[in-house]
């Protein structure tokens, strides 16, 4: 028998303790034991004792992941009941019976609903009308029985409506199997696509799909086929191949049906191919060959194809249109040109009006423009802290836009707007059940931090209205920051369980993010990285100074590449926060991005560095959060992962926690909770992912002494 590296002391639940911190004093945490890797690159050399926790089959490993998960259940034991009121709380709100508002397509109404005591959505259709009998494609509920994890995703029927290819999950490695269903008798067809993205195309011919296989070991999206209906996929054809390592590829169909899309993608870098949808059996054609910093996207309505694109140093965008014939740059004609203060995120096209999704001063805007006629103008909006964007319109001939609505105080309204005459229509707004909750209860704010280099930071606020500003209040400071991803200010039944109980919630919009347009992303990049982490600490420092909390009930949360961010910030201000929720953090930032041989990798080089580099690998470890651990004082942290995460692998969070039990010098509590059952997005189905809500929460309250 292997000996045991961790030892595990005093496991008792002693009832009644106070606080965490009395239970840390009772209880010993595990120990992982150190096994020296020098790690050497560019003549530096660095000390891993805890790179043994990378093999995933390891009982060892297996082992010491199972004890964190048993400290971790001792010492929330006090808290296991508010937990279970919590979920209850949250699961509450949320209407049980529930579906998506019908939207037409090809002659069909299709309809995701929700039966109450069911995690999973049952997926249907109607043929016409809305009045007509019920199709239901897919009873997930059914389906997911015999699984810990099941995700379906990919949902593509065929254009004669008799066929859908859809993907399952059931390991939660994002590695989808496709299958066929026959929608007339019901028939699965024995037609299994392994090591998939979950997506796929059809060509017009109801015969014909294309889909996209990953790399078994990176998972690199890389390879597109052609699967015949009927034939054995070994026999599939292959199509395209990635061979590029820092690009990812997909493919899709026009909005207009007409053409099959290849795509190719790096952080800075895309390139497209097309073909006929009418003609699966002929090559695809290249529409502009890649170069390096070229950015464009393609939207394909009558005689041309209109183009997003950053062409001509348009840093925030611009749109342009080229003929079907001459789809190279050299032919591309500016409709919108480039705005600095405008980011042109996307489009929608239809037969009368092209609709464009703008984002200014960090706000979005959607501009409707007839194609025939001088009108155009914006869809008013009335706060600083809402969220807006165009949802599901697969028509081209209406003059019917649908767009989602929300705002930190306002519930999700899916809202149908004529674009004709202005009139608009709630199609619904999401019901927030228990009795309780009114939106005129609560208030929201945008306010600006200065950074230490003078730069001012947006910051969403939302708090129960009333409330004052009292450095007693506690409050949660969330953010992300990476890959010009954007956290607008959204509504959140479940965020109601703080605001309730007294907390404020802050969303810094760092740089990183593209809140304020493409320079706010390429500020928070690169060499400039580290504007990320300072961002964050000064927005922390001002909502001190501003008197809305003090580092006594100030917590911090962020997930994969925000974990990162708490990582980092923990390091260099631990003393700013009570708490921080690591959510499957990337912390081992410069030991990933050496190893190829892991999922992201390769596609990441633009995002962070390349550190076979020598300049990039230096400012990497400058800011690592693994490597740059030290014998300080740290916050009361709680840090998750889950064993099968395909984005940011489990031994990142573990090695991590490992670390900072060897080396912290406080007594505050370090919990570290790993999914066995989940990946990167945690548990699937929508209530069992709320106990991992109501467990971070409890996490928190408790800290603030908050028992119910």
């Amino acid at each position: 028998m292997k000996r045991l590296f961790f030892i595990l002391l005093g496991c008792i639940t002693f009832a009644g303790a106070q606080n965490n911190n009395d239970l840390e004093k009772k209880l010993q945490a595990p120990i992982a034991k150190k096994v020296e890797k020098r790690l050497e690159k560019h003549g530096d050399v660095r000390i891993d004792n805890y790179f043994w926790m990378n093999q995933r089959e390891d009982q060892e490993v297996l082992d010491y992941l199972n004890a964190e998960n048993s400290y971790n259940d001792q010492m929330t034991s006090h808290t296991k009941e508010f937990q279970e009121k919590l979920f209850l709380e949250m699961k509450g709100r949320i209407k049980e019976d529930d579906e998506s508002v019908p939207y037409k397509l090809n002659g069909y109404w299709y309809i995701t609903r929700f039966e109450k005591g069911y995690d999973y959505p049952i997926y249907s259709r109607k043929k016409g009308t809305l009045e007509a009998d019920e199709e239901v494609m897919f009873n997930v509920n059914d389906m997911a029985k015999e699984f810990e994890y099941y995700s379906l995703g990919g949902l593509n029927v065929s254009p004669d409506n008799t066929m859908v290819a859809f993907g399952t999950d059931t390991v939660s490695r994002r590695q989808y199997t496709i299958r066929i269903k026959n929608l007339e008798t019901g028939e699965i067809y024995d037609e299994n696509i392994e090591n998939t993205t979950g997506g796929s195309t059809w060509a017009n011919d109801n015969k014909t799909l294309y889909y996209t296989k990953k790399d078994p070991q990176t998972l690199r999206s890389f390879r597109i086929y052609k699967h015949i209906l009927g034939t054995d996929p070994e026999t599939d054809e292959l199509i395209y191949e990635e061979e590029d390592e820092t690009f990812n590829s997909y493919v899709y169909k026009s909005k207009s049906r007409e053409f099959i899309i290849i795509g190719s993608h790096s952080t800075l870098t895309t390139e497209y191919r097309i073909l006929d949808a009418n003609t699966p059996d002929q090559e695809f054609k290249v529409f502009q060959p890649r170069e390096r910093g070229l950015e464009y996207s393609i939207a394909h309505y009558k005689d041309h194809f209109y183009i997003v694109t950053n062409k001509d140093d348009a840093t925030n965008f611009k749109l342009m249109k080229t003929s079907l014939a001459q789809t190279e740059k050299e032919h591309w004609e500016d409709v919108i040109p480039h705005r600095k203060d405008f980011l042109l995120e996307d489009i929608d096209i239809f037969q009368k009006y092209l609709v464009v999704s703008e984002r200014t001063n960090g706000l979005n805007k959607i501009r409707i423009i007839e194609w025939e006629g001088n009108k155009e103008y914006y869809i008013p909006f009335d706060n600083e802290t809402y969220t807006a964007y165009t949802s599901i319109n697969p028509d081209f001939d209406t003059d019917l836009l649908r767009y989602t609505y929300n705002s930190l105080t306002t519930p999700t309204s899916v809202v149908e707007y004529n674009m004709k005459n202005g009139d608009k229509k709630v199609l619904k707004e999401q019901e927030v059940l228990g009795g309780k909750f009114d939106k005129n209860n609560y208030t929201s704010e945008r306010i600006w931090a200065t950074a230490k280099d003078g730069t001012s930071i947006p910051v969403s606020l939302v708090y129960k209205k009333g409330l004052q500003k009292d450095q007693k209040n506690p409050l949660l400071q969330y953010a992300y920051g990476s890959y010009g991803s954007t956290i607008d200010p959204y509504f959140s039944t479940v965020r109601l369980s703080l605001l309730d109980r007294g907390f404020i919630y802050a969303i810094a919009h760092i740089r990183g993010g593209e809140y304020l347009g493409r320079e706010w992303y390429e500020n928070g990049k690169l060499f400039q990285k580290k504007n990320t982490f300072t961002d964050f600490i000064d927005v922390s420092e001002f909502l001190i100074q501003e008197n809305y909390t003090s580092s006594n009930h100030l917590y911090a949360m962020g997930g994969s590449a925000g974990g990162l961010l708490m990582g980092a910030v923990v390091n260099m201000a631990p003393n700013l926060y009570n708490g921080v929720i690591a959510a499957v953090p990337f912390v081992d930032v410069i030991t990933t991005m050496l190893d190829d041989s892991i999922p992201l990798t390769t596609g990441e080089y633009d995002e962070w560095g390349n550190p076979n580099e020598k300049s990039y690998y230096d400012y990497m470890k400058s800011y690592s959060p693994y490597d740059n651990v030290v014998a300080q004082d740290y916050p009361n942290m709680l840090v998750t992962t889950g064993l099968h995460d395909s984005q940011v692998q489990y031994w990142e969070p573990a090695k991590w926690v490992a670390k900072l039990r060897e080396l912290k010098t406080d007594r505050n509590i370090l919990l570290l909770h790993t999914n066995m059952d989940a990946g990167h997005g945690g548990a699937s189905g929508r209530f069992e992912a709320l106990k991992e809500v109501a467990e971070e929460y409890a996490f928190l309250l408790d800290l603030e002494g908050i028992k119910e």
